[in-house]
């Protein structure tokens, strides 16, 4: 799954755009912190980022010179500003894209898939995502082991999903939570418990056991 990087102070328009991403089946990476943005780029590692110019220390273009110094990764332009010197500025500095605020979502997508498709040719379908021999397929929202496969409710299939994306990871039952809410799914600690609960059954089910473990006081991982 490509993982996108969203760097935009306009907090609001973050998650907008973090559900939109979401909701097309992209990973995302949100900046909160805007001080050594290209070292979080480093850890990252993102396949597109989304970059506004506006922002509170380096401004974008500074950011995108920054970025191109160790990475060619796609990079769009999304910014309120509107001149052909904003725009060429962009381009002549790294940029592979620039859209104005506000912009139609079908168009952003386009470009998006566009750039991907340029930039990671040899790149898997993004239809499933595999971890320690069970298969995600996200079309179908099922998850399949061997022969055997059952499907997933939305809140079980985003929650699996998060989990095997941070593979080896302990997420807190609040970063679990806190990326439901951002995806538009709204669920309280109890609703958490359940849904995690039902994944393990339903694993079982098709013979996967024990894979996703609980660190007590601190989360779950896989």
């Amino acid at each position: 799954m490509f993982n996108i990087m969203i760097i935009d102070d306009n907090e609001q328009l973050q998650n907008e755009l973090g559900i939109l991403l979401i909701n097309n089946n992209y990973a995302v990476t949100k900046i909160k912190e805007f001080d050594n943005i290209s070292n979080q780029v480093k850890e990252n590692n993102p396949h597109l980022i989304l970059l506004d110019i506006n922002l509170p220390q380096d401004d974008g273009f500074k950011i995108c010179t920054e970025i191109r110094s160790f990475s060619k990764v796609p990079i769009i332009f999304i910014t309120s500003r509107d001149t052909n010197i904003d725009e060429l500025m962009g381009i002549t500095l790294g940029g592979d894209d620039f859209l104005t605020k506000p912009y139609n979502t079908q168009i952003l997508l386009a470009r998006i898939a566009s750039l991907l498709k340029r930039a990671y040719p040899s790149e898997k379908s993004t239809n499933t995502i595999e971890c320690n021999g069970i298969k995600l397929n996200i079309l179908s929202s099922t998850v399949e082991y061997g022969e055997s496969s059952i499907e997933l409710t939305k809140n079980e299939f985003k929650i699996l999903h998060y989990l095997i994306k941070n593979k080896g990871k302990i997420l807190s039952r609040f970063d679990i939570m806190e990326y439901l809410w951002d995806s538009s799914l709204f669920i309280n600690d109890n609703t958490l418990t359940v849904n995690i609960t039902r994944i393990r059954n339903k694993l079982e089910e098709i013979g996967v056991k024990d894979f996703i473990k609980t660190k007590r006081g601190q989360g779950y991982i896989i």
